[in-house]
């Protein structure tokens, strides 16, 4: 197994899939829909609200200690790991069981291509905006307890309650982990959209106040990288319909020389 994934690991086609995987967890994390509800979803799995929210992860309105302030930035590291943690293992085990369906369907791969290329195309439509009704979340009413016990069972419903959002990327990461059927790619393009996603979401939980500015321009230009997200994945459905895909990737795999040390 170890070798195998080594193997895997060090091919070309699977770099680019992991790089392409963590832009989608990106483009959704930066999408209107879920970037400015980050401070909402800090506060949530952190249990912190009013001046200690405010003292750990923007500019305080009362004085506080050094180690108040240590005590509270760990919190938020916490329970954003939490947060992250919980909607990895739900899109981790999503990813892999999609995989393990497509490879008992290796027969009929034109037609899995095809089908995956079409939904891709929809889905790139609908992160354009051009098919109305279908950006809203399917929130889930009943939630945990905020605070850091409830934080990866928040994260697990995030994953699931908000497939509108975040379906269309994962839909694409699921497409390119199907090109081989092996469970060790998926789950490697799993994390890696994860990653994509849960990384910046730590980045702002601990150094919001920093990162304000950054914040702000990204939520006034969010819709243009939703678009160029959905221009991303018509393109791959297209090449996918049109049976361009696998030829891509032979050529990747025979123009792009990684070497046979070298780790990604």
């Amino acid at each position: 197994m170890g070798e195998s994934f080594k193997q895997m690991a060090i091919s070309g086609p699977l770099a680019l899939a992991i790089g392409a995987a963590m832009i989608a967890g990106l483009v959704s994390i930066l999408s209107p829909c879920v970037l400015p509800l980050v401070p909402g979803y800090l506060s949530y799995v952190t249990g912190l609200a009013g001046a200690d929210l405010e003292a750990a992860v923007g500019t305080p309105s009362t004085v506080v200690t050094k180690s108040r302030m240590v005590a509270l930035k760990s919190r938020v590291l916490a329970g954003s790991v939490l947060f992250v943690l919980g909607f990895s293992v739900v899109f981790t085990l999503t990813v892999a069981l999609v995989a393990n369906v497509a490879f008992t369907l290796q027969t009929n791969r034109n037609t899995l291509n095809l089908v995956l290329g079409v939904l891709i195309i929809l889905l790139g439509l609908v992160y354009l905006g051009w098919i109305p009704g279908l950006q809203q979340e399917a929130r889930i009413t009943k939630l945990p307890a905020a605070g850091l016990l409830g934080a990866p069972v928040f994260g697990a419903i995030f994953a699931v309650s908000w497939i509108p959002c975040t379906g269309p990327t994962l839909i694409a990461v699921m497409g390119l982990a199907t090109t081989t059927g092996q469970t060790d790619r998926a789950v490697t393009l799993a994390l890696a959209f994860s990653l994509g996603l849960g990384v910046p979401f730590i980045l702002f939980g601990l150094f919001f106040r920093k990162l304000l500015g950054l914040f702000k321009a990204i939520r006034r230009n969010s819709r243009w990288v939703t678009r160029i997200g959905g221009v991303l994945l018509i393109a791959v459905g297209v090449t996918l319909v049109s049976g361009q895909w696998l030829h891509f990737l032979a050529w990747l795999q025979t123009t792009v020389n990684f070497g046979e040390g070298t780790l990604l």
